[in-house]
């Protein structure tokens, strides 16, 4: 050991000096740990909302799109699909759609904001499947109806509203996902917007 004088200006600079350093340190391991928790940009576009050009559909077109990794179906209906849908409450398990599968302002008989078009995820409410459109077959499996949805993995039926029919195994009507048209041609899948 020396009998040097301790230099207490030089080790309380030494001192502050690894204070600092350490701060800056753990700042820097800190930092890209926080930000990995926020979600990637995959995640963020997955959940984000989808628009749909339903500008060149015909009526009893079907278009297929994907929002937060599931099916969304855009169906254009026939005057004939639309006059069906009264016909049909008897056959119908949820006929008023009471059962909140749905936004509050497609609660309604024809279960969308414009009746023309039927916005819904298609998953099937009983296990899941992707039920199959029927835009003229329909009638086949229910009288009566002209368009609608048939779930083939274990035969659950959904009129051309997505109203499940009773005696089937599908509990609940389609799923009504949240839209809104941003103009006559175009739809955005994912918000409510402003429109009611």
């Amino acid at each position: 050991m020396s009998n040097a004088p301790v230099d207490k200006g030089r080790r309380r600079f030494l001192t502050v000096a690894t204070s600092v350093v350490g701060a800056a340190g753990a700042v820097g391991v800190a930092v890209p740990f926080i930000a990995s928790w926020n979600p990637s940009e995959k995640a963020k576009n997955a959940g984000a909302p989808v628009e749909v050009n339903i500008g060149k559909t015909e009526p009893g077109q079907l278009i297929r799109v994907e929002w937060r990794g599931q099916p969304v179906w855009v169906v254009r209906r026939t005057p004939e699909m639309l006059a069906s849908l009264e016909t049909l409450n008897d056959k119908l398990r949820d006929p008023n759609s009471d059962e909140p599968q749905q936004p509050e302002y497609a609660k309604n008989l024809h279960r969308s904001r414009k009746e023309e078009y039927f916005i819904a995820v298609g998953i099937c409410t009983h296990l899941g499947c992707s039920p199959q459109y029927l835009e003229n077959t329909m009638g086949e499996l229910v009288e009566g109806a002209q368009g609608g949805f048939f779930c083939p993995c274990h035969g659950s039926t959904f009129d051309i509203a997505g109203r499940v029919f009773q005696g089937v195994p599908a509990p609940y009507n389609l799923v009504i996902p949240p839209h809104y048209y941003i103009n006559d041609t175009t739809i955005l899948v994912g918000e409510d917007g402003e429109q009611a």
